[in-house]
């Protein structure tokens, strides 16, 4: 087969006349015995020439086919690079943001660290302080303990007892002058509380102490208890306002001894003269006082309630409650000095008789 390149050069050099003329000087003269051979040479380049072509062909072919699988390949690995770049920048700036929370973060735990370093160097400083006040305090209480173990110091201390004894037995002594409790002879016109039964401070029925058959005052005034148990229309109201008044004069002549004997009195006084009340801490209504934690603190579980020494505008059972509590803080201070209550019916007899027990010269021996 003849190939298009060498027929389109032969038009090439048919046309072209002085291609004719260059061929026409190149032309070879064969002569006719070697005719044969001649054409059997050009027959046998000319099937060479087939076959290269045909090599060329295929060559060109296949290196097509390299090269456009080779840039498929390519083109394919690009793509897997571009996704795996891509996916690498993704994974940078998700790095970025999280570095960038992580350096937040860390500024805030920097900062968090500093405020709590500063916070543990003042509890640190303050604990310092309080060690070296405890110290001195432990120094001080060796000291204090050394001094008590020794002779002198015992002597020492039980001269301290009886000064502060003396002081405040000078203290309620000049509270017995201010509110007097005297003792009119004659036959008794009321019985203080006649309404209480006879009872002793623990409860048990056991006959009290003899008392004075001659009638209490306080500054002057008799405490009649008939208006607190029995109120009626035709009660003398002079006789009320008198023993109201009686009552505001036993309370504060009870609060003052209380603080000068540093009792806190279970039933707390609000003073008023003649309209005083005494409170009563009240537990909650609702859950008992076990089930109460034991964080929680008292005031915030107790409710005061209080209760009239008087009966002007008042319950007569309220006012009976308040002298019965007003009684039972007598019995307290009482117990206190080591001495026994006459019974919660006599209220001027007990503040009488504790009145005696300080002003006595076993007060100030007592140890």
């Amino acid at each position: 087969m003849e190939n298009p390149e060498q027929r389109d050069q032969d038009k090439t050099l048919i046309c072209d006349p002085t291609q004719i003329n260059a061929t026409q000087e190149n032309e070879k003269i064969i002569e006719w015995e070697d005719f044969g051979h001649e054409l059997a040479r050009l027959w046998s380049l000319t099937s060479a020439l087939k076959e290269a072509n045909e090599k060329k062909l295929n060559l060109q072919e296949k290196l097509q086919y390299f090269i456009q699988e080779h840039a498929a390949q390519v083109k394919t690995e690009s793509l897997t690079r571009l996704n795996e770049l891509e996916e690498m920048r993704e994974r940078l700036v998700a790095r970025k943001v999280m570095m960038g929370n992580m350096s937040t973060r860390c500024k805030v735990a920097t900062e968090d660290a500093k405020k709590q370093e500063k916070m543990l160097s003042a509890e640190l400083r303050s604990w310092l302080v309080a060690g070296t006040s405890l110290s001195v305090a432990r120094k001080r209480l060796q000291e204090s303990n050394r001094t008590l173990n020794e002779k002198r110091g015992y002597i020492k201390l039980k001269n301290m007892q009886r000064k502060l004894r003396a002081r405040q037995q000078y203290m309620i002594s000049q509270v017995s002058l201010l509110y007097p409790v005297k003792s009119l002879v004659g036959p008794a016109q009321e019985e203080e509380l006649e309404s209480y039964p006879s009872s002793s401070r623990l409860g048990n029925s056991s006959v009290p102490k003899p008392i004075n058959c001659g009638t209490l005052t306080i500054l002057g005034l008799h405490l009649t208890m008939r208006p607190f148990t029995k109120m009626s229309f035709f009660t003398d109201k002079k006789e009320v306002q008198k023993s109201a008044t009686a009552l505001g004069y036993v309370a504060h002549a009870v609060s003052l001894i209380a603080s000068y004997l540093q009792v806190p009195l279970r039933y707390p006084l609000r003073l008023g003269g003649s309209c005083s009340y005494v409170n009563d801490n009240v537990p909650p209504a609702g859950p008992t006082t076990l089930d109460l934690s034991w964080k929680t603190p008292l005031s915030a579980t107790v409710k005061p309630v209080e209760f009239p020494l008087f009966l002007k505008g008042q319950d007569t059972t309220r006012a009976a409650y308040a002298i019965f509590l007003l009684s039972k803080d007598i019995e307290q201070l009482l117990n206190f000095i080591g001495e026994d209550s006459l019974g919660p019916r006599h209220l001027v007899a007990n503040l009488k008789e504790l009145l005696r027990c300080v002003q006595s010269s076993e007060f100030i021996d007592t140890s």
